[in-house]
């Protein structure tokens, strides 16, 4: 049974940081690529950044330098840092896989960038 699991979501200041956890069960984590997105309300769904297998990673420009992307294969889990947060950032996030063709992604957890 395939499933991920997003936490870490909340409430955070402009200039706050957040960590995101998106854990995997029933898939082989360590030969997989992930993917985090992000959806406002009335906005399309928008790739945030990805890792591979490999721990090579590539981020959306609005993001770069300041959101990190990272694994622990030991732990089945992948991670999005976010720092220096803004506004704009304020969305649900996803994270997502493709494991053997099948597309597989999380119930998304919700970040709200406020004062």
């Amino acid at each position: 049974q395939v499933q991920l699991v997003e936490s870490g979501g909340g409430l955070v200041q402009p200039g706050g940081s957040l960590r995101l956890s998106c854990a995997a069960s029933g898939i082989i984590f360590r030969f997989t690529n992930i993917d985090w997105y992000r959806q406002a309300p009335g906005n399309q769904r928008e790739l945030v950044g990805s890792i591979t297998s490999g721990g090579n990673t590539n981020y959306a420009d609005s993001v770069k330098g300041r959101f990190t992307i990272s694994r622990d294969n030991a732990r089945n889990t992948a991670y999005l840092q976010m720092s220096s947060l803004k506004a704009e950032d304020t969305a649900a996030y996803y994270c997502h896989t493709n494991h053997f063709t099948r597309d597989y992604w999380g119930q998304g957890t919700q970040v709200t960038v406020s004062s």
